[in-house]
């Protein structure tokens, strides 16, 4: 039997076959999610005038110390009337038109005020407390490259640099299909050998919140006409994901009916833990991914192949999963042969990210990761990664 291809090899085989989808305008308060298909420029210089950090008084820095007298005072929308000039002050709130002649401001609170006079008993220095004009951003200049995804931050920089809509990778259309005889939906009596279809919702929820949008079809029986049907109508999608029958057994027709269909697989089974029958491959435009039908191993599965896969397709410059660093909590034995992800409860401890493995690390056991917020990455090899070493992980959404 060939090797396993290792995680970085499969994550390569997917990502290499992808070519996003055209982009699309989207107005700015639907982009939440969306993944930016061009360099966004901004349309002002930002701040669009030189502005006061604080509420106080613009002045002369070569005025103070000394006292000043207050000749009007600002709002900000409204610029002042006057120019600050010889031995004056005026009054202006944060985010304000610095007037013309001042060079700075002192905050209200560091003053006397007294009738319309200002008692400053220190210098100020020139600049003080002055957003200049530009100081953020200079109009034409880039304010979110391409590929990023837009989140608030973003969201709000492109509001503020004066951009009404722009243009979006466009959302994947993703297919979703569960097989198995023994598949019943939540809510329904369980008949002798029977479980609740869980897979399905999971893995909807997981391609939203990864920027697609989804058909979920009904859970398919152990049959090869039903599974063609099905099949058939998720290769129109831009993904399909199926869930179970992907394995070697008499009922895993996923694999073979896909072949009838045209779908040409890349690779099957990878060295991970869970996940090892995952399955993928393609029919023209259609990435198809083949899911384990464990919960566990099909939620492991997307967050390393298939959330890459629909970031790619809407253009995002960075897919690939998104490994942050912590502490390992409790000592764990390593896999000889696979790397394996670990479920996992996060806390702070001062500074320290701990990651504490939960009990019950089998793929079928979703109540267990539900649990759970990271994925543990422990390398193949011999012996432990003992309690206290540093290790990779990726956050569960």
């Amino acid at each position: 039997m060939d090797p396993l291809l290792t995680l970085g090899e499969a994550l390569a085989a997917v990502l290499e076959r992808i070519r996003p989808l055209p982009p699309e305008p989207v107005r700015l308060e639907d982009t939440a999610g969306r993944v930016l298909a061009a360099d966004a420029r901004a349309n002002v210089d930002l701040p669009p005038f030189a502005s006061s950090a604080m509420d106080g008084f613009a002045l002369r820095a070569e005025d103070t110390p000394g006292t000043l007298r207050v000749v009007e005072r600002t709002a900000a929308g409204r610029p002042a009337s006057l120019a600050v000039g010889a031995g004056e002050a005026i009054g202006i709130a944060t985010g304000a038109v610095v007037p013309e002649g001042a060079d700075a401001v002192i905050p209200v609170e560091y003053v006397v005020e007294h009738d319309n006079s200002v008692r400053i008993d220190g210098s100020v220095d020139s600049g003080a407390n002055v957003r200049p004009r530009g100081g953020d951003v200079r109009a034409g200049d880039v304010v979110v490259p391409a590929g990023t995804p837009l989140g608030p931050a973003q969201i709000g920089a492109l509001a503020a640099a004066g951009l009404a809509d722009v243009p979006c990778g466009a959302r994947p259309r993703a297919a979703v299909v569960t097989t198995g005889t023994e598949l019943r939906p939540p809510g329904e009596p369980l008949g002798p050998g029977q479980v609740y279809e869980a897979n399905g919702v999971m893995l909807a929820a997981a391609l939203v919140g990864a920027g697609a949008s989804v058909e979920s079809l009904a859970a398919v029986a152990d049959d090869r006409d039903a599974h063609r049907a099905a099949l058939a109508r998720g290769l129109e999608a831009d993904i399909l994901v199926t869930s179970g029958g992907v394995s070697v057994g008499p009922h895993d027709l996923v694999r073979g009916v896909e072949a009838e269909l045209g779908v040409e697989e890349v690779f099957w089974r990878v060295a991970v833990k869970p996940g090892k029958p995952v399955s993928f491959g393609v029919r023209g435009g259609t990435l198809v991914f083949g899911l384990p039908g464990n919960p566990v191993s099909s939620l492991v599965c997307f967050e390393l192949f298939v959330r890459p896969a629909v970031l790619a397709l809407q253009g995002a410059a960075s897919p690939e999963p998104a490994f942050a660093l912590g502490e390992l909590a409790a000592t764990v034995r390593r896999n000889p042969q696979r790397d394996e992800f670990l479920r996992a409860r996060s806390r702070l401890d001062h500074d320290r990210l701990l990651l504490d493995p939960v009990t019950g690390q089998e793929s079928h056991m979703i109540a267990r990761a539900a649990g759970a917020d990271a994925l543990v990455l422990a390398p193949r090899g011999d012996g432990e990664l003992a309690a206290g070493e540093t290790v990779r992980y990726l956050r569960l959404r």
